[in-house]
């Protein structure tokens, strides 16, 4: 299955809408990003995971691969966590797609599940 959770990222002074695109499915188990994260983006795999967990959750013992569009432009920091986090319940049918819909998402998630500010947040509020 296939979830779309919208969110934005900061680039210069500018915000910048983001699609997270997250796909379960067959596979060996692993985690995959694209669409050009940064360091910290990439660390979000292991941020979500632990924070799905803490929140009594399962992680789904399947193949997830992340696109963050659109590709052309870098995604930084740690933002997209929420957006991520969300993406992965509802393609994994955890969570229904309409619980979701219509709603933008920017977080950082703590490994016990907790939701953090993030710090240059209000150039987005524009952009969702």
């Amino acid at each position: 299955m296939i979830a779309n959770i919208a969110s934005a990222t900061v680039r210069g002074a500018h915000g910048h809408p983001v699609t997270v695109e997250v796909h379960v499915g067959a596979g060996l188990p692993g985690f995959t990003m694209l669409g050009l994260p940064d360091e910290a983006c990439r660390e979000a795999r292991d941020r979500v995971r632990a924070a799905v967990l803490s929140s009594g959750f399962d992680w789904p013992d399947r193949r997830i691969t992340v696109n963050l569009a659109p590709p052309h432009h870098r995604k930084t920091g740690s933002g997209l966590d929420l957006a991520i986090a969300i993406g992965v319940l509802v393609a994994a049918q955890r969570i229904p797609p309409d619980a979701v819909g219509g709603l933008h998402m920017v977080g950082e998630v703590g490994l016990d599940g907790a939701l953090h500010p993030v710090p240059e947040s209000s150039p987005m509020s524009t952009t969702c």
